[in-house]
């Protein structure tokens, strides 16, 4: 397939640029992957299409990046974004203009700290040591600013917004943004329904943001990310009694890096670069709760593989037509499970 097969219109004041007043108020698109026949609803009508018994997915990290800035020893700006910590004052990050901070070039932030650039990786970020004699972290939270998707252009008041309620290990560069329509009080009634809920932890990269630049997809090189399947979560997989329905591409990308059959995971802390795209044979996910994902991008290819290519783009134009919030801050879509994408005996 080529890239151009999976681009759409999107006119630019439909992209969110400011999360609504509550969380789960947000608009839901249901399609069935089968028919393509669409529903439209609310998110806080996602439990009238789950059911007891269901497992619910979620990932759990938490956005850690800080945006940092500074001045080179000539007097030039300098833009740093902290997207993934190795050590104590050792980092990953992406520092910008790029081409005129070369390794071993030393700037000051803002905030009164030194830093030092290493080296560059081929993803175009840099390995950087903050130069201080003590843990530059106390600072760095206290000033740095939580990094905002670059199509959001207007202030965010409250970054808290920017993460799930359920957020806990720190080291995402970004939110995985399908769980910002949750709040504790649906969880409460989710699992109330005698719906199971289990964890993974993907650190979404800043990788994620990266446009395909290859015609051809199969040639496009996947980013890696940070992954987490804790032992509790394999064993809800393994003996789910109903259908696995992840809460968001990152959440699938998790599970599927970890699978080893239907239904069958492994418990394991790895590096993912798998690329989702059609035609992908799931082995865990049945379901996916998800938000419109940009023209051309690896999630767009992710949900197409999932629910078909010109059921996905149906669905979008349908969604453009009636004026849907696009991408971090926007609306949600449930890609409902197949009829009977799991009984008791077709586990692997």
């Amino acid at each position: 397939m080529q890239l151009s097969d999976f681009d759409y219109y999107l006119p630019e004041e439909l992209i969110a640029q400011k999360p609504l007043e509550n969380r789960d108020a947000s608009r839901l698109l249901v399609l069935d992957p089968e028919t393509g026949e669409t529903e439209h609803r609310h998110f806080y009508d996602i439990c009238d299409y789950l059911l007891p018994g269901d497992l619910l997915v979620f990932n759990d990290t938490k956005v850690s990046s800080y945006r940092l800035f500074g001045r080179k020893s000539t007097g030039g700006r300098v833009e740093c974004l902290l997207t993934q910590k190795l050590e104590t004052n050792l980092y990953k990050a992406v520092v910008s203009p790029g081409r005129r901070l070369p390794e071993n070039t030393v700037f000051r932030l803002d905030c009164g700290l030194d830093v030092k650039i290493l080296r560059r990786y081929e993803t175009g970020e840099r390995l950087i040591r903050f130069l201080s004699e003590g843990d530059a972290d106390p600072v760095i939270k206290k000033h740095g600013l939580v990094p905002l998707p670059p199509y959001i252009h207007e202030k965010l008041e409250d970054y808290g917004r920017y993460q799930t309620v359920y957020a806990d290990p720190e080291g995402s560069a970004a939110a995985p943004t399908a769980g910002l329509h949750f709040t504790k009080e649906l969880l409460a009634k989710i699992k109330d329904m005698g719906v199971e809920s289990a964890f993974v932890t993907l650190h979404v990269g800043i990788g994620t943001f990266r446009p395909i630049r290859c015609d051809n997809i199969d040639e496009h090189i996947m980013h890696s990310e940070r992954y987490i399947i804790p032992g509790a979560t394999a064993e809800k997989v393994k003996n789910a009694k109903g259908r696995i329905i992840a809460v968001g591409t990152t959440s699938v990308r998790a599970l599927e890096s970890a699978a080893e059959g239907r239904r069958l995971l492994r418990e394991e802390e790895a590096d993912s670069r798998l690329f989702i795209r059609p035609p992908y044979d799931f082995k865990i996910a049945d379901g996916l709760i998800t938000n419109f994902h940009i023209p051309k991008s690896t999630l767009l290819l992710l949900v197409s593989a999932l629910a078909g290519r010109e059921n996905i783009l149906s669905a979008y134009k349908e969604a453009v037509e009636l004026r849907y919030r696009f991408f971090s801050f926007g609306d949600a879509m449930f890609i409902k499970p197949k009829r009977g994408a799991f009984s008791g005996e077709n586990r692997a």
